[in-house]
């Protein structure tokens, strides 16, 4: 009895010798590697080939039509842009477990057939939103859904790339013109200029002004609506204030193009020729930045507003009831 004792103290630990134990350094796993494997590149690369040459007759078509197009200008920043997120993310994407997911492969099938429809049914929406679809469906089946959900944001950027279908086209131009004209009408009435408006056109005193569909304000909504995204991406991480900006693009976009139109009609009056050509090109730039300097005022104020509905609150909470 005594010698099993004397041996459980042998073996016992003592306070001081845990102490040390405690205090040494674990051994450093080894270091993770930040580079995906060949298994993903490889299937990446090919898939890629694969879509740019199905693709590439609709693509050519789509960048014509940036090029032609002055509403669709902005289609050559937004796959850079898109791309930029993508690689800010980079770090968090390396380290990422890759996980092929075959759910991908159906995505990808899914985009084929909405190419092949809108082809037949010449309806060049779907045809040029299919490829966005087969991006999504070759991510997640060569990364799986975390890779995914790392690459949705930038991914879904990429729609604003393609013009929108005709009818939504002309179902969202048309009254935007007729209100531009209505507030143009009023304004140059208060500033004391006759005027007389027919539906979309300004019937000045030796002028005529119609506010055309290019007139209408879609080319800055579009363009303010991406810039808004962007922004709030890399300036306020809450959705809510994303969606609070995203929703406060519309206003000020029309407002800024309603301004535009009552400028042009002033200018068209006292000064003819900087109403047209280069001027009135620059007139149109002048306004976006305007109309892009009061969607950044107006974050501030919701920061400021809500900011203070919480300050509000919490003092409420911390008062004694009496």
């Amino acid at each position: 009895m005594e010698q099993n004792v004397l041996l459980d103290v042998e073996f016992m630990e003592s306070p001081v010798q845990a102490n040390i134990e405690e205090r040494q350094p674990a051994v450093a796993a080894a270091p993770v590697s930040v580079n995906p494997p060949a298994s993903f590149w490889v299937p990446l690369v090919w898939i890629a080939g694969v879509m740019i040459a199905s693709f590439y007759p609709m693509l050519e078509r789509l960048v014509a039509q940036w090029m032609n197009d002055d509403d669709m200008g902005h289609g050559f920043f937004v796959q850079v842009v898109a791309a930029y997120i993508a690689w800010q993310r980079k770090d968090a994407i390396f380290a990422l477990e890759m996980r092929r997911n075959y759910l991908g492969l159906v995505v990808m099938l899914y985009g084929a057939v909405q190419f092949i429809l809108g082809t037949i049914a010449a309806e060049l929406f779907l045809t040029r939103t299919s490829i966005i679809f087969s991006i999504a469906g070759a991510v997640l089946f060569v990364g799986g859904k975390e890779l995914l959900k790392l690459t949705a944001f930038p991914i879904s950027l990429l729609f604003f790339m393609v013009p929108i279908p005709s009818v939504i086209y002309t179902a969202i131009t048309f009254p935007l013109q007729i209100f531009a004209s209505i507030v143009a009408e009023k304004s140059l009435l208060i500033l004391g200029i006759p005027v007389l408006r027919d539906g979309n056109v300004l019937e000045l005193a030796e002028h005529k002004l119609s506010v055309v569909e290019a007139c209408s304000g879609i080319r800055s909504l579009l363009s303010l609506t991406f810039l808004s995204l962007v922004y709030g991406f890399f300036f306020d991480s809450r959705g809510w204030m994303r969606g609070v900006l995203l929703v406060a693009t519309v206003p000020i976009a029309i407002a800024a193009n309603a301004f535009r139109v009552s400028m042009t009609g002033v200018l068209y009056e006292y000064k003819s020729e900087w109403a047209e050509g280069f001027f009135h090109t620059a007139e149109g730039w002048v306004i976006f930045m305007v109309a892009l300097s009061m969607l950044l005022a107006f974050h501030r104020f919701a920061i400021w507003f809500f900011q203070g509905i919480s300050n509000a609150r919490s003092q409420a909470s911390q008062e004694p009831v009496t």
